[in-house]
């Protein structure tokens, strides 16, 4: 018997207007609604911002050292901190979207100074936001419908930009994750001393990647086969940006985990 979570933050959302985001947020929801902060985003102007704060931030702040810091001291490992710390940021930044992508032919906006990012009260990231709820879609979207003498600003301004293809849809998901991640990961390499690499933690980016397109399909009985191919085609994406993020192996305590 599935149990439905009554999750404080997300009752306390004050939604004044409907948007295509919301409505993707809550189907993400509903695949896990034991834990429904573990899909879908939050769009900020619905909350009140305690305990929010601006991914950005991270690179001007000592968070991510301290984040690091109290792993290695809890796991009493650098190496294990630096790798679980990586995993956290790419979950927060493209493991995140890639449901929406694979599930809706969604995606919102990945960048860096659109996500914001919850924390509990031990200081661990437990959720998501973004500032601009703006949604890319692809071209048969049903939110466009037959709705042909409408413009993209109009669309735009209902929280829906059309983009000409899955390819497109796709290689921007990727050029606007690897923008975000590429300084966030340079700087889990200088407050970890360098534990993992650079390589390391794209492989990371490669796994959670293949993870989240295997496993929604099962949570949502949907195409196993679109699925796969829309998470191939941002990994194909990364790979032209010369992304180390298929093959290789990424080290964990001793142990090599192949994507």
């Amino acid at each position: 018997m599935t149990v439905l979570v009554d999750d404080p933050l997300i009752a306390g959302m004050a939604i004044t207007r409907t948007l295509p985001l919301h409505e993707s947020s809550r189907r993400l929801r509903e695949l896990y609604p034991e834990c429904p902060r573990v899909y879908g985003v939050a769009v900020m102007s619905d909350l009140t911002r305690r305990r929010w704060w601006p991914l950005h931030e991270a690179l001007t702040t000592d968070r991510l050292r301290e984040m690091f810091q109290i792993g290695a001291l809890e796991m009493d490992s650098p190496v294990a901190a630096a790798q679980q710390l990586a995993a956290t940021v790419a979950h927060v930044v493209i493991g995140r979207v890639i449901p929406l992508l694979v599930l809706e032919g969604r995606a919102w906006d990945s960048g860096l100074e659109n996500l914001w990012v919850h924390a509990d009260s031990e200081g661990a990231i437990d959720w998501v936001g973004v500032v601009d709820p703006t949604l890319r879609a692809l071209p048969d979207d049903p939110f466009f419908g037959d709705r042909t003498d409408v413009g993209a600003a109009r669309f735009a301004r209902d929280g829906m930009v059309r983009l000409p293809s899955e390819a497109a849809l796709t290689t921007w998901v990727a050029h606007r994750s690897h923008r975000a991640l590429n300084p966030l990961f340079a700087t889990i390499v200088d407050v970890s001393g360098g534990a993992i690499s650079m390589s390391s933690m794209w492989n990371i980016v490669g796994a959670a990647v293949v993870g989240a397109a295997t496993h929604i399909p099962l949570l949502a009985r949907s195409s196993e086969l679109v699925s796969m191919r829309r998470g191939q085609a941002v990994l194909d994406a990364l790979v032209g940006f010369g992304l180390p993020v298929r093959g290789g192996q990424r080290p964990r305590e001793g142990k090599g985990l192949l994507n």
